[in-house]
């Protein structure tokens, strides 16, 4: 049969959206994931910055290894 999202697919699954929603009803759909994918994004970064500044906060610090000494 071939791969599931094949360009013979991908049309009639977009005729079918156009079909069921309209052509006016397209474009705040296509907001809404966007605003979806945005809120996703924005609260994975958060995720990330909190795991980050945890560990920074919990481990070693890694750029103050080098000895400030100097010997002469």
């Amino acid at each position: 049969m071939g791969d599931i999202f094949s360009g013979q697919h991908i049309i009639l699954i977009l005729l079918l959206v156009l079909v069921f929603f309209g052509g006016k009803k397209i474009p705040e759909l296509m907001r809404g994931l966007g605003k979806g994918i945005r809120e996703f994004k924005d609260a994975k970064d958060n995720i990330k910055r909190e795991i980050d500044s945890q560990v920074n906060e919990d481990g070693s610090p890694k750029s103050n290894t080098t000895n400030t000494t100097t010997h002469q």
